[in-house]
C-alpha cells in the first residue's frame, strides 16, 4: 500500500473514500490557509505511520464545493475520518501531532 497522501476531486469522492475498503482520513485544506500549511506534515507523517490500514487522502476545498457542503467542513484545515460512509472522526482547526494519532489510534487500533 502507498504511503502517499492522495490529492482527490469532488469526481473522486465516492470511488476513493466511501468504496475504499480500508478506513480513510481526508484532509481538507486551502492554499490561502496558513493554518493548512502547519497541518500538511501531519497529515503525512498519520499518512506513513499508518499506511498498513489508513487511506489518506487530500482535498482542497475552493474548487470541491460538493464534498464540502455534504460533509459540512465550515473552516480548514479539516480533517474527516471516514469508514465506509460513516465519519467517525471530524475536527475542524489545527490539532497536534499528539491529538491526531490520539484520534486515530482510538479508531483503528480497535478494529
Amino acid at each position: 500500500m502507498s504511503k502517499a497522501v492522495i490529492t482527490i476531486t469532488d469526481a473522486d469522492f465516492e470511488t476513493e473514500v466511501l468504496k475504499a475498503e480500508q478506513p480513510v482520513l481526508v484532509y481538507f485544506w486551502a492554499s490561502w490557509c496558513g493554518p493548512c500549511q502547519l497541518m500538511s506534515p501531519l497529515i503525512n507523517s498519520a499518512a506513513t505511520k499508518y499506511s498498513d490500514r489508513l487511506k489518506v487522502v487530500k482535498m482542497e476545498i475552493d474548487p470541491n464545493p460538493l464534498t464540502v457542503k455534504q460533509y459540512q467542513v465550515e473552516g480548514v484545515p479539516a480533517i474527516r475520518l471516514f469508514l465506509g460512509q460513516e465519519v467517525l472522526i471530524s475536527t475542524e482547526g489545527v490539532i497536534g501531532k499528539d491529538k491526531l494519532l490520539e484520534l486515530l489510534d482510538t479508531y483503528l487500533n480497535s478494529n
